[in-house]
Protein backbone atom coordinates (compact mmCIF):
# COMPACT_ATOMS: atom_id res chain seq x y z
CA UNK A 1 0.00 0.00 0.00
CA UNK A 2 2.59 2.53 0.79
CA UNK A 3 6.60 2.08 0.29
CA UNK A 4 9.46 4.04 -0.81
CA UNK A 5 10.62 7.35 1.39
CA UNK A 6 8.21 9.08 3.50
CA UNK A 7 9.17 12.27 5.30
CA UNK A 8 8.76 12.33 9.19
CA UNK A 9 8.26 15.82 9.03
CA UNK A 10 9.40 18.67 11.21
CA UNK A 11 6.79 20.89 12.32
CA UNK A 12 8.63 25.23 12.09
CA UNK A 13 7.85 27.36 14.55
CA UNK A 14 7.95 31.12 14.80
CA UNK A 15 7.75 33.46 17.80
CA UNK A 16 6.38 30.20 19.24
CA UNK A 17 3.91 29.59 16.91
CA UNK A 18 3.01 26.90 14.30
CA UNK A 19 5.09 29.00 11.00
CA UNK A 20 2.13 27.57 8.70
CA UNK A 21 3.65 29.46 5.36
CA UNK A 22 6.85 27.55 6.28
CA UNK A 23 5.35 24.29 6.90
CA UNK A 24 3.31 23.87 3.89
CA UNK A 25 6.40 25.81 1.91
CA UNK A 26 8.43 22.79 3.03
CA UNK A 27 5.92 20.00 1.97
CA UNK A 28 5.86 21.90 -1.30
CA UNK A 29 9.57 21.37 -1.78
CA UNK A 30 9.36 17.55 -0.60
CA UNK A 31 6.82 16.85 -3.23
CA UNK A 32 9.35 18.34 -5.81
CA UNK A 33 12.29 16.67 -4.61
CA UNK A 34 10.57 13.31 -5.09
CA UNK A 35 9.79 12.38 -1.95
CA UNK A 36 7.20 9.50 -1.88
CA UNK A 37 5.02 10.21 0.79
CA UNK A 38 4.97 12.84 3.83
CA UNK A 39 4.28 11.82 7.43
CA UNK A 40 3.02 15.24 10.22
CA UNK A 41 2.46 15.23 13.74
CA UNK A 42 4.95 12.55 14.28
CA UNK A 43 7.80 12.71 17.37
CA UNK A 44 9.69 15.14 14.45
CA UNK A 45 7.13 16.92 14.20
CA UNK A 46 6.88 17.24 17.98
CA UNK A 47 3.53 16.03 18.84
CA UNK A 48 3.93 15.84 22.39
CA UNK A 49 3.76 19.76 22.25
CA UNK A 50 1.45 20.50 20.03
CA UNK A 51 -2.08 21.46 21.60
CA UNK A 52 -4.90 19.63 19.69
CA UNK A 53 -5.99 22.20 18.10
CA UNK A 54 -2.28 22.58 16.82
CA UNK A 55 -2.08 19.05 16.16
CA UNK A 56 -5.16 19.21 14.10
CA UNK A 57 -4.32 22.23 12.14
CA UNK A 58 -0.88 21.05 10.77
CA UNK A 59 -2.80 18.28 9.55
CA UNK A 60 -4.96 19.81 7.52
CA UNK A 61 -2.43 22.21 6.10
CA UNK A 62 0.13 19.33 4.96
CA UNK A 63 -3.23 17.30 3.12
CA UNK A 64 -4.00 21.12 2.12
CA UNK A 65 -0.40 20.97 -0.03
CA UNK A 66 0.08 17.18 -0.88
CA UNK A 67 -3.26 15.39 -1.24
CA UNK A 68 -3.73 13.44 -4.53
CA UNK A 69 0.16 14.62 -5.06
CA UNK A 70 1.58 11.79 -2.64
CA UNK A 71 -0.14 10.19 0.26
CA UNK A 72 -0.07 11.78 3.80
CA UNK A 73 0.44 9.72 6.95
CA UNK A 74 -1.19 11.54 9.66
CA UNK A 75 0.50 10.96 12.93
CA UNK A 76 -2.43 10.45 15.65
CA UNK A 77 -1.06 8.43 18.72
CA UNK A 78 -1.24 8.66 22.08
CA UNK A 79 -1.01 6.81 25.72
CA UNK A 80 -4.99 7.78 25.82
CA UNK A 81 -6.53 5.57 23.73
CA UNK A 82 -9.54 7.93 23.42
CA UNK A 83 -7.47 10.82 22.49
CA UNK A 84 -6.06 8.78 19.40
CA UNK A 85 -9.47 8.03 18.52
CA UNK A 86 -10.46 11.87 18.24
CA UNK A 87 -6.90 12.48 16.47
CA UNK A 88 -7.40 9.31 14.08
CA UNK A 89 -11.14 10.29 13.38
CA UNK A 90 -10.24 14.27 13.14
CA UNK A 91 -7.75 12.81 10.34
CA UNK A 92 -9.85 10.58 8.48
CA UNK A 93 -12.36 14.13 8.29
CA UNK A 94 -9.65 15.90 7.04
CA UNK A 95 -8.24 13.58 4.03
CA UNK A 96 -5.43 12.08 5.29
CA UNK A 97 -4.75 8.29 3.51
CA UNK A 98 -4.01 6.55 6.86
CA UNK A 99 -2.96 6.97 10.14
CA UNK A 100 0.14 6.23 12.36
CA UNK A 101 -0.22 5.44 15.58
CA UNK A 102 2.27 5.18 18.31
CA UNK A 103 2.73 2.32 20.88
CA UNK A 104 1.40 4.19 23.95
CA UNK A 105 4.01 5.83 26.10
CA UNK A 106 4.68 6.35 29.71
CA UNK A 107 1.60 3.84 30.99
CA UNK A 108 3.16 0.71 29.77
CA UNK A 109 0.32 -1.50 28.99
CA UNK A 110 0.79 -5.48 28.18
CA UNK A 111 0.86 -7.21 25.04
CA UNK A 112 -3.32 -7.29 25.74
CA UNK A 113 -3.42 -3.83 26.13
CA UNK A 114 -1.61 -2.89 23.28
CA UNK A 115 -3.72 -5.34 20.90
CA UNK A 116 -6.80 -3.51 22.81
CA UNK A 117 -5.50 -0.17 22.39
CA UNK A 118 -4.80 -0.44 18.53
CA UNK A 119 -7.97 -2.74 18.04
CA UNK A 120 -10.49 -0.14 19.48
CA UNK A 121 -8.66 2.73 17.43
CA UNK A 122 -9.12 0.05 14.39
CA UNK A 123 -13.35 -0.06 15.25
CA UNK A 124 -13.97 3.59 15.90
CA UNK A 125 -12.27 4.63 12.60
CA UNK A 126 -12.27 3.09 9.25
CA UNK A 127 -8.33 4.46 7.97
CA UNK A 128 -5.61 2.56 7.18
CA UNK A 129 -3.59 2.24 10.72
CA UNK A 130 0.33 1.97 10.44
CA UNK A 131 1.51 0.82 13.78
CA UNK A 132 4.37 2.81 15.36
CA UNK A 133 6.40 0.04 17.48
CA UNK A 134 9.61 2.79 19.25
CA UNK A 135 10.28 0.78 22.10
CA UNK A 136 13.07 3.67 22.80
CA UNK A 137 10.09 6.48 23.20
CA UNK A 138 7.51 4.38 24.30
CA UNK A 139 9.36 1.64 26.74
CA UNK A 140 7.37 -1.38 25.47
CA UNK A 141 7.68 -3.30 22.34
CA UNK A 142 4.92 -4.94 20.19
CA UNK A 143 5.80 -8.40 20.04
CA UNK A 144 5.92 -9.85 16.96
CA UNK A 145 2.81 -12.70 18.00
CA UNK A 146 1.05 -8.94 19.02
CA UNK A 147 1.81 -7.73 15.57
CA UNK A 148 0.46 -11.10 14.09
CA UNK A 149 -3.17 -10.69 15.85
CA UNK A 150 -2.99 -7.08 15.10
CA UNK A 151 -2.85 -8.02 11.18
CA UNK A 152 -5.48 -9.65 10.96
CA UNK A 153 -7.58 -6.55 11.67
CA UNK A 154 -8.57 -5.35 8.27
CA UNK A 155 -7.61 -1.55 8.60
CA UNK A 156 -4.08 -2.51 10.33
CA UNK A 157 -2.17 -2.65 7.44
CA UNK A 158 1.71 -1.76 8.23
CA UNK A 159 4.09 -1.20 11.14
CA UNK A 160 6.66 1.82 11.25
CA UNK A 161 9.32 -0.42 13.05
CA UNK A 162 11.72 1.44 15.25
CA UNK A 163 12.70 -1.46 17.15
CA UNK A 164 16.51 -1.38 14.85
CA UNK A 165 16.35 -5.10 14.99
CA UNK A 166 16.95 -6.21 11.70
CA UNK A 167 15.64 -10.18 12.81
CA UNK A 168 12.38 -8.15 13.28
CA UNK A 169 11.18 -7.30 9.28
CA UNK A 170 11.89 -11.32 8.70
CA UNK A 171 9.89 -12.35 11.56
CA UNK A 172 7.05 -10.11 10.98
CA UNK A 173 6.80 -10.96 7.50
CA UNK A 174 6.58 -14.71 8.41
CA UNK A 175 4.11 -14.08 10.76
CA UNK A 176 1.81 -11.24 9.37
CA UNK A 177 2.27 -12.28 5.45
CA UNK A 178 4.35 -10.12 2.46
CA UNK A 179 1.22 -7.55 1.91
CA UNK A 180 1.39 -6.66 5.55
CA UNK A 181 3.50 -3.02 4.67
CA UNK A 182 6.54 -3.08 7.15
CA UNK A 183 8.86 0.93 6.90
CA UNK A 184 11.61 1.36 8.61
CA UNK A 185 11.72 4.38 11.58
CA UNK A 186 15.83 4.05 11.58
CA UNK A 187 17.71 5.86 8.64
CA UNK A 188 20.85 4.56 9.72
CA UNK A 189 19.20 0.79 8.93
CA UNK A 190 17.07 1.57 5.88
CA UNK A 191 18.37 -0.30 3.57
CA UNK A 192 19.37 -3.04 5.64
CA UNK A 193 15.23 -3.15 6.47
CA UNK A 194 14.86 -3.38 2.93
CA UNK A 195 17.22 -6.23 2.36
CA UNK A 196 15.33 -7.70 5.79
CA UNK A 197 11.60 -7.83 4.11
CA UNK A 198 10.70 -3.85 3.98
CA UNK A 199 9.14 -1.65 2.10
CA UNK A 200 10.45 1.65 2.64
CA UNK A 201 11.48 4.18 5.26
CA UNK A 202 9.67 7.15 7.79
CA UNK A 203 12.84 9.21 7.95
CA UNK A 204 14.02 11.74 9.48
CA UNK A 205 17.14 12.74 7.41
CA UNK A 206 14.54 13.13 4.28
CA UNK A 207 13.29 16.10 6.04
CA UNK A 208 17.03 17.73 4.76
CA UNK A 209 17.75 15.24 1.71
CA UNK A 210 14.29 13.93 0.27
CA UNK A 211 15.87 13.20 -3.60
CA UNK A 212 18.73 11.47 -2.10
CA UNK A 213 17.00 9.39 0.49
CA UNK A 214 13.59 9.07 -2.44
CA UNK A 215 16.56 7.74 -5.15
CA UNK A 216 18.28 5.35 -2.44
CA UNK A 217 14.64 3.84 -2.29
CA UNK A 218 13.75 3.51 -6.03
CA UNK A 219 17.74 2.41 -7.00
CA UNK A 220 16.83 -0.31 -4.53
CA UNK A 221 13.23 -1.42 -5.97
CA UNK A 222 14.75 -1.52 -9.33
CA UNK A 223 17.77 -3.66 -8.13
CA UNK A 224 19.84 -1.04 -8.85
CA UNK A 225 22.05 -1.94 -5.85
CA UNK A 226 25.48 -0.61 -7.06
CA UNK A 227 23.31 2.87 -6.83
CA UNK A 228 21.37 2.27 -3.68
CA UNK A 229 24.59 1.57 -2.09
CA UNK A 230 26.38 4.75 -2.72
CA UNK A 231 23.50 6.46 -1.77
CA UNK A 232 23.43 4.48 1.94
CA UNK A 233 27.09 5.33 2.20
CA UNK A 234 26.75 8.97 1.12
CA UNK A 235 23.75 9.43 3.24
CA UNK A 236 25.25 7.35 6.80
CA UNK A 237 27.25 10.54 7.88
CA UNK A 238 24.36 12.48 7.74
CA UNK A 239 22.16 10.00 9.43
CA UNK A 240 24.57 10.00 12.40
CA UNK A 241 24.12 13.73 12.69
CA UNK A 242 21.11 14.02 12.81
CA UNK A 243 20.69 11.74 15.79
CA UNK A 244 23.54 13.88 17.31
CA UNK A 245 21.00 14.68 20.01
CA UNK A 246 17.19 14.48 20.61
CA UNK A 247 15.14 14.49 17.57
CA UNK A 248 14.47 16.55 15.87
CA UNK A 249 16.93 19.24 17.65
CA UNK A 250 19.58 18.59 15.32
CA UNK A 251 17.26 18.10 12.11
CA UNK A 252 15.05 21.42 12.73
CA UNK A 253 18.88 23.17 13.14
CA UNK A 254 19.54 21.04 9.24
CA UNK A 255 16.35 22.66 7.70
CA UNK A 256 17.36 26.69 9.41
CA UNK A 257 20.82 25.60 7.56
CA UNK A 258 18.80 25.22 4.11
CA UNK A 259 16.39 28.40 4.60
CA UNK A 260 13.69 26.45 5.04
CA UNK A 261 11.96 27.69 8.69
CA UNK A 262 13.46 28.48 12.39
CA UNK A 263 15.79 25.77 14.80
CA UNK A 264 13.20 26.64 17.11
CA UNK A 265 11.98 23.90 18.95
CA UNK A 266 9.78 23.57 22.46
CA UNK A 267 10.31 23.04 25.96
CA UNK A 268 11.70 20.75 26.91
CA UNK A 269 13.94 20.26 23.94
CA UNK A 270 16.73 23.20 23.86
CA UNK A 271 18.65 24.60 21.28
CA UNK A 272 21.24 22.64 19.18
CA UNK A 273 24.67 23.10 21.08
CA UNK A 274 27.62 24.65 19.07
CA UNK A 275 29.65 21.40 18.98
CA UNK A 276 26.67 19.51 17.44
CA UNK A 277 25.90 22.49 15.41
CA UNK A 278 29.39 22.07 13.55
CA UNK A 279 28.61 18.63 13.23
CA UNK A 280 25.40 19.13 11.29
CA UNK A 281 26.92 21.44 9.11
CA UNK A 282 29.57 19.26 8.27
CA UNK A 283 27.70 16.35 7.35
CA UNK A 284 25.26 18.44 5.37
CA UNK A 285 27.87 19.45 3.37
CA UNK A 286 29.85 16.37 2.77
CA UNK A 287 26.33 15.17 1.41
CA UNK A 288 26.13 17.99 -0.90
CA UNK A 289 23.64 19.53 0.54
CA UNK A 290 25.84 23.00 1.50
Amino acid sequence: MFKGSFTALVTPFRNGSVDEKAFQDLVAWQIAEGTHGVVPCGTTGESPTLSHEEHNRVIELCIEVAKGKIPVIAGTGSNSTAEAIDLTRHAKQAGADAALVVAPYYNKPTQEGLFRHFEAIAKAVDIPIIVYNIPGRSVVDISVETMARLAKIPTIVGVKDATAKLDRPTQTRLTCGPDFCQMSGEDATALAFLAQGGVGCISVTSNVAPKLCAQMQDAWAKGDYATAFALRDRLAPLHDAMFCETNPVPVKYAVSLLGKATADVRLPLVELSEGSKADVRAAMTAAGLL
